[in-house]
């Protein structure tokens, strides 16, 4: 199976975000897909040689997850975001999850807010855990540290430098709080909805 790049062109002209900052992003993006398909075609034509001994294929075993979790994670994170208002209500079973795993839905967003302002790059996602029934904003590092096993992404934001340094300079804080404002609530509400049925 090849992968093929999905198009995000629907959020050109969100608030916050400039053109050009999202369309660097979109071609980053186009990268790693580019890649993952390259990667898994090598592995496979590996495995057909029978060269799974070689320093090389563990070498690119090890980079598929990277390239394979940029494609992904860029997917989400465009995925749940939106040029129109996307609000959360009081009785949506995402923000009532939120309120019994932080205590209230301001106590999430603090907490989600606070690990995107941590230093460093990577990722920050609200994610479901299933088996213990609760919700977590974790940091991912470097695209594949970080993820909690089993545990199904819900909101996905992108605090590497490329997602805000053309608009927001190192001003990070604000890039965050435009993220926020162009999350797509629906979309997540749904991913949550999926992932508290299985």
């Amino acid at each position: 199976m090849v992968y093929e790049a999905k198009n995000f062109d629907n959020l050109l002209g969100t608030e916050g975000f400039s053109d050009e900052l999202l369309k660097n992003h979109f071609t980053l993006y186009n990268g790693y897909v580019t890649n993952t398909n390259k990667v898994a075609e090598i592995l496979a034509q590996m495995l057909k040689n029978g060269k799974m001994d070689s320093y090389e294929f563990g070498e690119l075993m090890r980079r598929f997850g990277w390239e394979f979790n940029g494609m992904r994670l860029h997917e989400l994170y465009f995925g749940n975001m939106s040029k129109d208002k996307h609000e959360l209500s009081e009785d949506n079973p995402l923000m009532k999850k939120m309120i019994e795993t932080f205590g209230s839905g301001e106590n999430c967003h603090k907490n989600f807010v606070a690990a995107g302002s941590m230093r460093g790059i990577g990722w920050v996602v609200m994610c479901y855990d299933s088996e213990g029934d609760r919700l977590f904003n974790i940091w991912i590092n470097e695209h594949d540290v970080g993820h909690l096993a089993g545990a199904v992404p819900l909101l996905v934001m992108d605090v590497f430098e490329h997602a805000f340094m053309i608009d927001y300079g190192l001003k990070k804080a604000e890039y965050i709080k435009a993220f926020i404002n162009a999350v797509n609530w629906d979309v997540v509400s749904e991913r949550f909805k999926k992932a508290s049925q299985q």
